[in-house]
């Protein structure tokens, strides 16, 4: 016959208490197990971490004084040598940041206003979106190679041309990303025509920062009350200026821009005045932002009395670079 131990039934009641604490924590938290069998809790706020003292009953092992690592909270209780102690290090709940979303390459532009300006001479014999000479997608354009830079071509520049570096607010020279060759059109089959070869390139890439703002290319040219183009087409994601007041591209400088936001703004007036008649188009000034680049790259090509040229040129359109 054995005497009782009250120690034997004090372990008992601690047992016991240690078992419900740690079906209660389990509840509400992760446990683990790490190296060297050690229990880990994750998601236990701090204020619970005070005072965590559990018993299990293992192999005897020489008792050490456990270093805490860096950030963690840990207590210890060593009872004798039949017990072991636990580690319960506590780490905080991972805050994953919220997503930025993706800004608007075709955001309006802030506190842009537009104006517009009688024509001279009668509107265009046709649609403006059925027009070749216009609507610049009806003709369309093939990829072509070349030297993706400046290019001189002798003879005598127009100092008044229009410049292409006032495309851009820091009148950089862009990185020239594609270069097109435009097709002809043929009127009197009222067709497309074979790609055009005066000029090895007739429609020049232009690196962009989608959402920059794109301006009209400045130009010596005043059209009336200071505005140096009208906008003789204009969509979601074209634009086609002319520097002077006709509303045709036979004389003067047209400006095609492709793959380009049209601020809504211009759009809606532009949209407004053509279903009027044409009798008056919008006007913008030079420099004056218009949209904005929609992608990694704009396509522009310039004309001169309706004859596409080459948009390289550093004698025409990009003087002093």
């Amino acid at each position: 016959m054995h005497a009782s131990n009250p120690r034997r039934g004090e372990h008992g009641r601690l047992a016991l208490g240690t078992a419900l604490g740690i079906l209660a924590l389990a509840a509400t938290v992760s446990l683990g197990i790490g190296e060297g069998g050690q229990f880990y809790a994750a998601g236990v706020p701090a204020a619970a971490a005070a005072e965590t003292r559990l018993l299990a009953s293992a192999t005897p092992t020489p008792t050490a004084t456990a270093t805490p690592k860096a950030g963690v909270a840990m207590s210890t209780l060593v009872d004798g040598a039949q017990n072991t102690t636990l580690f319960f290090p506590f780490a905080s709940r991972a805050v994953l940041p919220t997503p930025t979303p993706t800004p608007d390459a075709c955001q309006p532009i802030a506190g842009a206003s537009y104006g517009s300006l009688t024509i001279n001479g009668s509107p265009t014999d046709r649609p403006a979106a059925q027009h070749p000479d216009l609507n610049l997608s009806i003709r369309g354009w093939a990829l072509t190679s070349g030297y993706q830079g400046l290019v001189y071509y002798s003879g005598n520049p127009d100092a008044s041309a229009p410049q292409f570096p006032s495309l851009f607010a820091d009148r950089r020279t862009p990185a020239f990303s594609s270069l097109f060759r435009v097709y002809d059109w043929d009127w009197a089959t009222n067709t497309r025509g074979d790609l055009i070869t005066s000029w090895p390139v007739t429609l020049l890439g232009m690196a962009t920062r989608p959402g920059e703002t794109i301006a009209v290319p400045s130009s010596g040219y005043d059209i009336g009350q200071g505005y140096t183009a009208l906008v003789l087409y204009a969509t979601d994601t074209r634009i086609t200026l002319k520097y002077t007041r006709e509303d045709n591209v036979v004389y003067g400088y047209t400006v095609h821009v492709e793959n380009v936001c049209v601020d809504p703004n211009l759009r809606n007036l532009y949209n407004s005045l053509d279903a009027a008649g044409r009798r008056s188009l919008p006007a913008l000034k030079g420099a004056q932002p218009f949209g904005r680049a929609k992608g990694s790259e704009i396509m522009v090509a310039i004309r001169d009395a309706g004859s596409f040229m080459d948009p390289r040129s550093q004698t025409d359109w990009w003087q002093g670079r």
